[in-house]
């Protein structure tokens, strides 16, 4: 057997593979003496029949046979022996199947394509970071506290508009032939506009026009996709069916109890201070979540990492046969791009490390995002009990792979905690408003 490396690029190559008549057919005929005595042919007592006649009827199809167990673990074996990184799987490349003649030829040639990168190189020394921590202020504070007893106060049906009322009504667009059942939050729109639906009752009809409307209120006040906002124009109507008003909740223990579950907190001054605590918990979460991205941004700069994306692009296509399209390749070949690279890095540090996710460190992150799932819901402190199974339901679900999905998490969670220790790392304290100038960024 010859095995030969023909570089087409820095990322791609073919491999090739020459098999002799040595190689196969020891193999070849021990499993056609195999089949003889095992055989049950018409005419013959089992495992009488003549070796050539067994020959005659299975000889190709074991030939066949082997030599794909050949080609198969010659190719991963000199995969491994490899010191590049292999993508995807070797493709074979399509031979004439009329130019193979199975039953005379003795020789035969195959050949694979691969894509991989190699040498890859990460000074940490080198690189630098920042680490956001956003504060939350009083102002934050005071306006979901405002949300909070908005949200959670009594409706109502007034017979008469507020101006911070919601009014259940038909919108009509004569230009457009259109009409629709909606409701419509008149704090969304300008207060030019929504003194017309203020002081108004039941039946009335609000006429107003297309240009009264600024953008985006379509959408957010009215509830109207982009193809029904877009038909708006011209003279309008908005006839009005029901009036929604939500009075302001009492902070009182009812209230209380209501956001936070029954006796968590028992006063207004012990309920701001939890409000300021989930929030910063939630901003916490928030801002270490885009550190991380900054930061294998940051990685994958340095560590300049060359894809083999016409190959990478064949093999997703070739891997997910009738389920995908070379456009959907395309349009998603960016996203996973950016997946691979990072786990490419991930592996990187984790093995020149010796960085390893445990088995425990698997269960602990579960029972964590068990614990936030539940914690929605106001279920966190009953569902204690009961974790060691929901986590062991979870793990062993989707066939195991959402316990190698969580096994790569935590690999990564330490990965990124390894370079924050091993990088030039400042940190910066900035406000809800600068943090939401980062994302949009």
């Amino acid at each position: 057997m010859e095995i030969t490396l023909d570089k087409h690029s820095a990322n791609q190559a073919s491999i090739k593979i020459k098999l002799s008549e040595a190689d196969y057919q020891p193999k070849v005929e021990a499993k056609l003496k195999d089949y003889a005595r095992k055989a049950n042919i018409k005419g013959f007592r089992p495992g009488k029949a003549p070796i050539s006649m067994v020959k005659n009827m299975y000889g190709t199809s074991l030939l066949v046979e082997e030599i794909n167990t050949l080609l198969g673990e010659s190719l991963n074996n000199y995969i491994k022996e490899q010191t590049f990184k292999i993508l995807g799987d070797p493709l074979p490349v399509a031979q004439n199947e009329s130019q193979i003649d199975w039953k005379t030829q003795k020789d035969f040639d195959f050949e694979y394509k691969i894509g991989f990168v190699e040498n890859i190189s990460l000074p940490l020394d080198k690189i630098k970071a920042t680490k956001y921590s956003i504060k939350v202020d009083d102002k934050l504070v005071n306006e979901t506290l405002e949300n909070l007893v908005s949200q959670y106060g009594n409706s109502t049906n007034p017979e008469v508009s507020e101006a911070t009322d919601s009014i259940y009504g038909d919108l009509k667009c004569e230009a457009a032939d259109f009409s629709k059942s909606l409701s419509l939050d008149l704090t969304k729109i300008t207060k030019k506009l929504a003194g017309k639906f203020t002081g108004v009752s039941k039946d009335a009809v609000i006429e107003f026009e297309d240009k009264d409307i600024k953008k985006g209120q379509w959408e957010e006040a009215f509830g109207l996709d982009e193809e029904e906002a877009s038909k708006m124009e011209g003279a309008l109507t908005f006839t009005v069916k029901n009036i929604n008003r939500t009075e302001r909740a009492e902070m009182n223990q009812e209230f209380f109890d209501k956001i936070f579950g029954p006796g968590v907190v028992a006063s207004e001054e012990e309920f701001i201070a939890k409000v300021k605590e989930t929030l910063q918990g939630n901003y916490d979460r928030e801002s270490k979540v885009f550190t991380e991205e900054e930061l294998k941004k940051a990685l994958t700069e340095n560590a300049k990492i060359d894809l083999p994306e016409d190959f990478l692009k064949e093999w997703l296509l070739e891997a997910n046969k009738g389920k995908v399209t070379q456009e959907d390749v395309d349009k998603e070949f960016p996203l996973y791009a950016k997946q691979l690279t990072w786990s490419l890095i991930s592996n990187f540090l984790a093995t020149e490390n010796k960085i390893q996710a445990e088995h425990q460190d698997v269960l602990e992150k579960t029972k964590q995002m068990v614990r936030e799932q539940f914690a929605s819901s106001g279920l966190g402190s009953q569902m204690e009990d009961s974790m060691d199974m929901f986590v062991d339901n979870y793990l062993k679900g989707e066939e195991g792979q959402n316990y190698m999905n969580m096994l790569t998490s935590v690999q990564n969670d330490k990965v990124l905690s390894f370079v924050q220790d091993n990088i030039k790392l400042s940190e910066k304290e900035i406000s809800i408003d600068e943090f939401k100038e980062l994302l949009e960024k």
